[in-house]
């Protein structure tokens, strides 16, 4: 088994970049989900209610982003942020952000149609994961990812949901960090604890899915129910519709890249 692909979401919801390698911190991959949109009360706004959103590219340019969307594009210094501040609200946290400049919020809120504003995550704010499925209770931490540092999925279990899809979808409508290559299809559920390259992993709850999974990344658009519908049939389990699990690191870091193999260390079997 090796890692066949590296993606990170710098701005969440937004699309996603392709790595060759990557660096591995306790919030997640460098880069991964530090910013994020929100709205005028300050909470925070996906694909889920804004499907136009997969459609801004973003790049990372050693001290700035660039997005672009509509041949119009912008770019965004890490220091552009002014002295106003902003509780970010992400599901059951909030989150002391720091608030980018004016221009910068002008231009998210012309292509999407709504006002927002953009923010970053500051190293001072330590966002904690769920006590229950941490591996250091109170002391791991997440960046502006949904729930957990780290996403994977195995390319087979992806294959296997196709065989059941009259229009197969690809791999970035389930937005992963990680993917697998050479395991059969959801043996990834099965793991506890593996390595990556030099890294280990645990391996602590499988990922809940939700009405995200129906946009098209390509044309920022919903396509009917699918492949939520079809995943409902064979991968609910508590009411929830599982695909893909959650990552915490042992140690931040190292590099991961692709290529690397994989060893299983512990089953949960």
């Amino acid at each position: 088994m090796i890692l066949s692909e590296i993606n990170i979401y710098p701005i969440k919801s937004l699309k996603g970049i392709s790595l060759a390698n990557a660096l591995v911190e306790e919030r997640g991959l460098e880069f991964d989900r530090r910013w994020l949109l929100v709205d005028e009360n300050n909470q925070f706004m996906t694909q889920r209610e804004f499907p136009k959103m997969a459609l801004i590219e973003v790049k990372v340019n050693g001290e700035s982003l660039t997005v672009s969307a509509n041949d119009k594009n912008l770019e965004i210094r890490f220091d552009a942020v002014v002295e106003k501040t902003a509780s970010a609200k992400i599901w059951s946290s909030r989150v002391k952000s720091n608030v980018y400049e004016d221009n910068i919020n002008q231009w998210f809120s012309d292509f999407l149609g709504t006002n927002c504003k953009l923010v970053v995550m500051p190293g001072t704010s330590k966002r904690a994961v769920e006590p229950y499925y941490a591996v250091r209770k109170y002391k791991d931490i997440v960046s502006f990812a949904d729930a957990y540092p780290f996403l994977l999925l195995g390319e087979n279990s992806l294959n296997d949901l196709n065989e059941k899809l009259e229009n197969p979808v690809l791999m970035n409508r389930f937005r992963p960090n990680l993917v697998v290559s050479g395991a059969v299809a959801f043996a990834e559920d099965n793991w506890k604890k593996i390595r990556i390259g030099e890294t280990v992993f645990h391996v602590v709850k499988p990922c809940a899915r939700c009405v995200l999974t129906t946009v098209e990344q390509e044309t920022g658009e919903k396509d009917g129910k699918e492949p939520l519908k079809t995943l409902a049939k064979y991968r609910t389990k508590n009411g929830k519709v599982l695909f893909g699990q959650n990552l915490i690191a042992d140690k931040a870091g190292s590099f991961i890249k692709v290529g690397d193999s994989i060893e299983v260390i512990e089953t949960k079997n």
